[in-house]
Parts: structure tokens; sequence; C-alpha cells
């Protein structure tokens, strides 16, 4: 669906001063709530475009219908489709799947990580002027400016290269495969990261918050990396250096 309405004219609402939901975000989320239910009618869903659905207790989906709106909203093909299971220990199992290069990475806690059928591991870089991270900009990065650009510029200052594709869950799972060393973003979401981050910690990788901190669905903010870079990252996000 997403592939065939891709460079569509769509209609647009705004949940932000510049956070869209087009009506392939909701079609996406219909059919992927629609089926999940045929399988587990008792599941409970946090879905990014509607309010959370209570089920039982333990059991959830977590689901990103369309993860970089604001690229597909353009005509900007860098976008994907992000689902993960929550169980009692944690998410489970995760889902990526990119529609338009027809990549599936898929995660199992304690099983590893995965590309269309082959295993992935981290990159092996331990030299920042040799790595290439990716980050992205909050949608409220008007209140955040200072604070994100003066991290961007330490970053920028060490390493080989930065990315902003504008797709966190595709920059997690590009580190848990190697494309990318290393990522962070401030004010995700957990639809935004419980399958991405899945693929890291499965593909051998580290993620934290910004001050070290373990990372949860819910934190402030995430960094990722292949391990060997991790500490140094750190240190160049670290407000207080």
């Amino acid at each position: 669906m997403l592939r065939q309405n891709y460079r569509r004219p769509q209609r647009i609402t705004l949940k932000g001063v510049i956070d869209p939901v087009t009506e392939s975000d909701l079609k996406a989320q219909e059919i992927i709530m629609a089926l999940i239910r045929q399988a587990f009618p008792e599941h409970s869903f946090l879905a990014e475009e509607s309010v959370a659905e209570e089920g039982a207790k333990g059991q959830r989906w977590i689901i990103d219908p369309l993860d970089g709106t604001v690229n597909f909203a353009h005509g900007f093909p860098v976008f994907c489709v992000s689902i993960a299971y929550e169980g009692t220990t944690g998410v489970e199992y995760g889902v990526v799947y990119d529609p338009l290069r027809d990549e599936l990475f898929e995660a199992f806690k304690s099983g590893g990580a995965w590309l269309n059928g082959g295993e992935i591991r981290v990159s092996e870089t331990d030299n920042l002027e040799r790595a290439l991270l990716a980050t992205g900009f909050p949608y409220d990065i008007r209140e955040r400016l200072g604070g994100t650009m003066a991290r961007l510029g330490r970053v920028l200052s060490q390493v080989q290269g930065v990315r902003r594709a504008g797709s966190a869950a595709l920059d997690l799972c590009y580190v848990a495969c190697g494309r990318l060393d290393g990522f962070w973003e401030e004010n995700l979401k957990p639809w935004d990261t419980a399958a991405g981050a899945l693929m890291v910690a499965e593909a051998g990788g580290r993620l934290t918050t910004f001050d070290g901190g373990v990372f949860e669905l819910t934190s402030a903010n995430v960094a990722a990396s292949n391990g060997r870079l991790h500490e140094a990252i750190l240190r160049l996000l670290r407000d207080d250096r």
C-alpha cells in the first residue's frame, strides 16, 4: 500500500507545527492492526496514530505504520514500517520493513538480527575519524535548537560524516547491519525505537541514554553504536563537557 501511494497526492493533517500525518499513515496502521488482531485478538496495542488500546497484560504490539512521514509526504524515498512485540520481559520481537528497497530487518530477543534472512552484525569501526554516524531532529526542534545544534557541531568536528535521513527506525537498523557506526536522537517515542533498538542489541551493538544510563522505550534520548565507539560518542553528546 505504501509503495502504491508513494508519490501520489495525499490528504495531510498536522499533529504539530512540523509533524504531519498522511492518509497512508492511517491506512497502514489500520491494515497492520487488523492483521495482528486476526492472530492475537486479546493483545494490546500502542500505535502512533491512535490512543493505546488495552488488552491482555504483558502482550503488546508497538507500531509505527510509517516512520518517515515527512519524507513520504515530500516524495523523499526514505521511510519504513516498524512493528515490535513486547512481552513480559520487554521487547521480544521486532520487524522494520523498507518497502521501496524491499528490505526486511528482523530481530528476536536472544536470537539475533537479520536482513532478508541473512544474519547481521554491527561494524568493527573503532576510530571516530573513520566513523559514519546518523542523527535526527525532534519535532520540537525549535525549542531545542541550541542544545541540538551544539551536540551536532561537536560530533561533526570529530567524525568522518553525519547523515540525517529522517527515519529513526531505519537509522537503528543501519547501525545493526554496519552501514552506520552510531546514531543519536532526542525526544523519540516508543514506536520509533522499539523494533530498531532490539535490532542493535541483537546485532552486538550498545544502546544507552546520552548520559550513559540504561535505555528504555520511554527514555528522553537514545545513543546507539557498534559498542567500540560508544564511550567516545557519549563524551561528545554530554551537555556538561
